[in-house]
């Protein structure tokens, strides 16, 4: 469990970092201040949950179909 969360939080910051590198880098607070009031795609504030959740589950898809074939 604590890998998975692990796992799950590397990736989120890894996607939030890569897709907003220059607003955390310029202006982190009020960037995340902004966040109740995104409009991603419809998703609102949620999204960074939303698309981390979109590229955690493949991930764990593959992962555990290689370790299915490892055995």
């Amino acid at each position: 469990m604590k890998k998975e969360l692990g796992i799950f939080i590397g990736l989120f910051l890894f996607l939030a970092l890569g897709m907003h590198f220059k607003e955390w880098m310029d202006h982190p607070i009020e960037h995340a201040m902004a966040l109740p009031t995104a409009g991603a795609y419809g998703i609102g504030a949620i999204h960074p949950l939303v698309f981390t959740l979109v590229v955690y589950i493949p991930f764990v898809a593959i992962r555990s179909i290689i370790r299915f074939f490892r055995r």
